[in-house]
């Protein structure tokens, strides 16, 4: 065994003073859905409903052991690792200073302040996780404390590979295929350094959002590169730069090998898990099963273990989380609309919808035109292919409009 997977091994057992391993569970929906044998590692299920707290407690500890007297600890965070640094330093009775964006959803920042209690205290800055970390940086360098990095740290990917470690033990052999989600690439470095020793021939797909592909990019460069621009939907993985030391180990992954999962249709991934399973899954944790479908072929009759790594989820997203569902399978659109000003137009538009289709925003955008009006419409139906006929019928009685639903700029702007 590698000294890394002899210390990832050996990061496990202190693990046990603050929970149980990590479920490991056959998933007989998926598995019936795509013809294998899905397994989910739940680490949703940890205290801090992620993976995270296993790389935050394991570096606290090292750090501790190094330096006794150095109790003091700062790190920058999206939600999910803030939580596992708030939970060991009440466990370890030290003070924490935690950034996070200003965007963090509040049930990730009201957590954190429960799990952290008196000994944390948390700072909301930037929009993003980037600019949150260089405020933490710097006031990290300011205080003299010591700062723990959500995954570009050698303790925390040792932390994280403790995942693999448990999924090891709880199968009865290697499985076929594991599939891993990527933000800052600190759980898969983990990880695939981990079973290119304990189970070499497992194969290992990597997700990553479309908005936030940083590991993608990175291979493509032969070294990090800087996104220019991220979709922080997928609050737990969008992260502009990988990691340096996360990518040297991820360095030699096959691009082929890392799959991109759409921001809306993650939302339709989360919506089938909480409506057929009634598994509540954050974005980010969302991502491994996202891509099935595209590996269906590759995984037909295989043992495939899907990291499922948060369950962080606030309900007040819902609502978004459901449009973008809608518009991704093709059962919502936006139109604008031009409607003439003139008795019974309006009940001529309405007689030309479907028995399917529903009106779920109507807006007069401008109001003042003598002869015409423009509206902007949500359209809802229950197959998209009932479109076609709307269109057609709206073309036929001779209505001008513009379906805006993939127009970014336009649909920001209006929607």
């Amino acid at each position: 065994m590698s000294d890394f997977a002899k210390r990832a091994t050996a990061a496990c057992a202190p693990m046990r003073e603050l929970f149980p391993p990590t479920p490991l569970m056959r998933n007989d929906y998926l598995s019936q859905k795509y013809g294998a044998d899905i397994w989910l590692k739940r680490e949703d299920l940890s205290p801090v409903r992620s993976y995270k707290i296993r790389g935050a407690f394991n570096a606290m500890r090292k750090q501790l052991d190094r330096v006794p007297e150095g109790r003091d600890f700062v790190c920058a965070s999206a939600g999910n690792h803030a939580q596992g640094v708030a939970f060991a330093c009440r466990h370890f009775a030290v003070q924490g200073t935690i950034f996070m964006p200003v965007t963090t959803p509040q049930q990730k920042i009201m957590k954190t302040r429960t799990f952290g209690a008196e000994n944390v205290e948390i700072r909301l800055v930037g929009d993003t996780f980037d600019q949150s970390l260089a405020a933490a940086q710097a006031f990290c360098a300011e205080r003299g404390a010591h700062f723990l990095s959500p995954f570009d740290d050698e303790d925390v990917i040792e932390g994280q590979a403790s995942v693999a470690v448990e999924m090891m033990a709880q199968l009865d052999a290697a499985p076929d295929m594991v599939v891993l989600p990527v933000g800052g690439g600190g759980l898969s470095a983990g990880m695939t350094s981990y079973l290119a020793q304990a189970a070499p021939d497992c194969a290992l797909r990597y997700v990553e959002p479309a908005g936030g592909a940083s590991l993608q990019a990175a291979l493509r460069a032969g070294e990090p590169v800087t996104l220019p621009r991220i979709d922080s939907f997928v609050d737990g993985a969008s992260v502009a730069r990988i990691g340096a030391r996360t990518f040297a180990r991820l360095r030699h992954v096959a691009p082929e090998n890392v799959l991109i999962a759409p921001e809306n249709r993650i939302c339709i991934t989360m919506l089938d898990m909480l409506n057929v399973e009634g598994l509540v899954l954050e974005p980010a944790g969302a991502l491994s099963l996202d891509v099935l479908d595209s590996l269906r072929d590759q995984i037909a009759g295989k043992t495939v273990v899907c990291v499922v790594s948060g369950g962080n989820f606030d309900f007040e997203r819902l609502p978004e989380v459901k449009e973008r569902a809608m518009r991704f399978a093709g059962t919502k659109k936006y139109l604008l609309l031009r409607l003439p000003q003139r008795p019974g137009a309006l009940r001529d538009f309405l007689g030309i919808l479907g028995p399917d289709d529903d009106i779920a925003r109507f807006e007069y955008l401008k109001k003042t035109a003598r002869n015409f009006g423009s509206v902007l419409l949500g359209i809802e139906t229950t197959d998209p292919g009932n479109f076609t006929g709307l269109f057609a019928r709206l073309d036929a009685a001779g209505f001008a409009y513009s379906d805006i639903t993939e127009d970014e700029i336009m649909a920001n702007f209006v929607i």
